[in-house]
């Protein structure tokens, strides 16, 4: 899976670096969001979505790869 950050949609809730610091961080600027792993492991996928549908402002998505 790869994440997607609309950075201008990203209002800086910091909801995603509260569920999976590992993954998402917050712009030192501005506060959006930064991607410090956009393909995190198939490990983490159930953190990785949880922390997506946390995100206040929908700036968050995922890419699933095709089946196969």
């Amino acid at each position: 899976m790869r994440i997607v950050a609309d950075t201008g949609r990203c209002i800086g809730a910091g909801m995603c670096v509260l569920a999976l610091g590992e993954v998402f961080d917050q712009s030192e600027d501005d506060g959006t969001v930064v991607l410090l792993d956009p393909e995190p492991p198939a490990s983490k996928a159930a953190e990785v979505r949880r922390a997506v549908q946390l995100c206040p402002s929908g700036a968050l998505s995922l890419v699933e790869p095709p089946p196969g």
